[in-house]
């Protein structure tokens, strides 16, 4: 019997197999992040429910950071939003009492590992430090 797709059913199922694994994957390493992003808002003085919203919890990053939540925006603009959410780091770290390159290594580049680390870790947030 010859079918109209071009791909046998076992092509199908192997793809179907590979979205289910990536997405379960993509949701674990969502879930970590906010788990991560609950306890450094709750160290920051906001709530830490505001981790779980994906477009909230760049706004009150964005007001960790000392900037305004309206300045979140800027992460709608291409280049502008890329080259902001490394200031937005950089300030993060900071205020967490971290130089630039542990913003750059782990709060831009592996940005799971490094808000894990500002999680879990005694580092307490002192907005003046960014000032």
């Amino acid at each position: 019997m010859h079918s109209s797709s071009p791909y046998s059913i076992t092509d199908q199922t192997s793809i179907f197999a590979l979205s289910a694994t990536n997405s379960l994957i993509g949701l674990a390493v969502y879930v970590l992040l906010v788990v991560a992003l609950w306890r450094v808002f709750t160290k920051a003085g906001y709530p830490g429910w505001l981790a779980i919203i994906p477009i909230v919890n760049l706004v009150f990053l964005t007001k960790i950071a000392g900037f305004s939540g309206w300045f979140a925006l800027l992460y709608l603009i291409p280049i502008v939003g890329f080259v902001f959410y490394i200031i937005v780091s950089i300030r993060v770290g900071r205020a967490f009492g971290h130089g630039w390159f542990f913003s750059i290594v782990l709060l831009v580049l592996l940005h799971i590992i490094g808000y894990l680390i500002l999680a879990f870790s005694s580092d307490t947030y002192r907005a003046e430090r960014i000032r």
